[in-house]
């Protein structure tokens, strides 16, 4: 138990530092990067800076996009998952597939002002610029490492971990199916308890069991789960 406990913690410890790392890029390094570019390109023509502003923007807006799907859907599955919660709407395959590296186009736009930039630019500008790319790029390349080899990984096994816990968990208990097969019959609450000699309460919580297990609320869902796992003949439902 305590071994999971410190797994959990340094998984939870990733995803802080993973979330602090986006704030910084996107707070200070992409605003540092603008004013150095906007810099850069006063001497070229405004369909130059357009066209550089343009694939920096959009770099910029992919960017964000990235971090808001992390933010929004993957890392909260993940400490869903953490917590001892997991839906089935959404799998870390889904992560793992939708993970691009963020990384890749500032080699285009680095190469883009090396190659393509008017003689005018100032050499201090440019190499100001060229370096803050570079800046950028090896700390989303050690960011993305982080994320496929540590957090991907990691968050693989805790969900290959729940799916076993709940294949342990999900059979009916033997009091829990003879609940089952009083609630089909339509028996209250308080008529299960005085069969089987339990308070009211331990009636509750096992109904509450035999839902959270099967996945299903209503008397009449329940009803028929019995009736399809052989618990009650159909006839005697009445």
């Amino acid at each position: 138990m305590a071994e999971l406990s410190i797994e959990k913690d340094r998984l939870q410890d990733i995803l802080n530092f993973l979330r602090k790392s986006h704030r910084y890029y996107l707070d200070v390094m992409v605003p540092n990067l603008a004013t150095s570019l906007e810099r850069m390109t006063e001497p070229c023509t405004q369909h130059q800076r357009q066209t550089l502003w343009k694939f920096f923007s959009d770099y910029k807006e992919e960017l964000i996009n990235h971090f808001s799907y992390e933010e929004d859907i993957a890392f909260p599955y993940i400490e869903a998952m953490l917590s001892g919660q997991r839906g089935p709407q959404y799998t870390i395959g889904e992560y793992e597939q939708n993970h691009s590296n963020v990384e890749e186009k500032l080699a285009d736009l680095k190469n883009l002002i090396t190659m393509s930039l008017p003689q005018e630019c100032r050499h201090e500008d440019v190499n100001h610029v060229l370096g803050s790319l570079d800046a950028l790029e090896m700390d989303l390349k050690k960011h993305t490492f982080i994320e496929d080899d540590v957090l991907i990984p990691a968050a693989k096994q805790l969900e290959e971990k729940m799916a076993l816990d709940k294949t342990e968990t999900d059979d009916l208990s033997p009091r829990e199916k003879e609940i089952l097969v009083c609630v089909a019959k339509g028996m209250l609450n308080k008529e299960i308890a005085d069969r089987f000699n339990i308070s009211i309460y331990t009636v509750i919580t096992h109904r509450k069991n035999i839902t959270r297990k099967t996945g299903i609320k209503t008397v009449a869902g329940l009803t028929v789960y019995a009736i399809l796992n052989n618990l009650i003949d159909m006839n005697s439902v009445e």
